[in-house]
């Protein structure tokens, strides 16, 4: 049986659009725009909002909380990049950025501040779905690679501080290494506590009596 599409709900930021102080938007801007709305809806996407480069677009992305943002820009738009990264901070998602730059250095400032994908020149309608996905797939990858990072960076910071532990209990109670590590498990089983919550307990108390 084929799998389900399950159609991600998106937010289009477009920083080139509703400039203040013009009267109305650029007509090749708003034929863009549209082109990229008909091709995620033709392509079974939510399209949730199309918001232009303001004061409240952080605001509005943490609110309305799509499962990616698109940012079309015609040009380098580092600031919509940033607003966009900095209301996902605590909620990532795949940022997706159409542009005409074609500038190597905007692309590098880009992917650096937290774009996904960068496709420049690439909005053509029946490429869209493809783009989308691979976003999608890179980003779940990128979450699960810093997910283990994060994983080995605590487990290698509860190893030492168990083995602070262990020093501690060797060289108060004139223990070997295993007997120490045994006696922090064994407490720790007794106390129905994590061996690293028990171990810095011992350091922390250590630290404070001197």
């Amino acid at each position: 049986m084929p799998q389900r599409f399950t159609p991600l709900r998106i937010i289009i930021v477009n920083p080139s659009a509703g400039l203040e102080g013009e009267e109305q938007a650029d007509p090749q801007i708003e034929a863009r725009n549209r082109a990229l709305r008909i091709a995620l809806l033709e392509a079974g996407y939510q399209v949730i909002a199309v918001l232009p480069m303001d004061t409240l677009v952080t605001d509005h992305i943490r609110k309305l909380q799509p499962d990616m943002v698109i940012v079309d820009a015609h040009s380098g738009a580092r600031d919509a990049v940033d607003s966009v990264v900095l209301a996902s901070r605590d909620d990532p998602r795949p940022i997706v950025m159409f542009t005409d730059d074609e500038d190597p250095e905007a692309a590098k400032l880009a992917i650096a501040g937290g774009v996904t994908t960068y496709i420049v020149k690439g909005l053509q309608v029946e490429r869209v779905r493809s783009i989308l996905e691979v976003a999608a797939a890179r980003f779940a990858r990128d979450q699960a690679l810093q997910a283990e990072l994060a994983q080995a960076r605590s487990a290698l910071s509860e190893r030492k501080t168990i083995d602070q532990a262990k020093r501690i209990l060797m060289r108060l109670h004139g223990l070997s290494e295993d007997e120490a590590y045994a006696r922090l498990r064994k407490t720790a089983m007794d106390q129905k506590m994590k061996m690293a919550d028990l171990a810095q307990k011992l350091v922390d108390a250590s630290a404070l009596l001197g």
